[in-house]
């Protein structure tokens, strides 16, 4: 079983990788993978087709081959906050958001300053040298 999910695994890399450099050819092949997903699944349950199942498949195929199906219906955000334990930026208060901001417009400024700094011996550096 390990085998054969590190076979689509690998599958999924090589796919996406590719489609990465071609975003308008990826966005029609993953809206296709979306619509036969949907209507496979509606035609699920009408008991007069049996194309139902195929639509599903394929759709199922294709979203989950391009690396689409998890980001599309769970979404990137929700994947990375759950691997870093954080909540999900709508369960946030207004005070942890606004600290955040605060955190990260100190961190710009840090970052600021120490560019500064670089330049200011890259220059100390250059004119020694001369």
């Amino acid at each position: 079983m390990k085998s054969i999910f590190r076979f689509f695994d690998k599958l999924e890399d090589k796919i996406r990788g590719r489609l990465s450099r071609h975003p308008i050819l990826y966005a029609l092949i993953g809206s296709l993978g979306i619509i036969l997903l949907w209507r496979g699944i509606t035609i699920l349950f009408d008991p007069y087709d049996e194309t139902g199942i195929i639509s599903t498949v394929l759709g199922l195929v294709i979203l989950m081959s391009t690396g689409l199906l998890v980001s599309f219906f769970v979404g990137d955000q929700i994947i990375i906050s759950g691997i870093k334990s954080e909540k999900r930026t709508d369960e946030k208060t207004a005070e942890e958001i606004k600290s955040e901001e605060i955190s990260l417009r100190d961190i710009r400024e840090d970052i600021g300053a120490m560019r500064k700094k670089m330049e200011e011996i890259c220059e100390k550096v250059s004119i020694k040298k001369k």
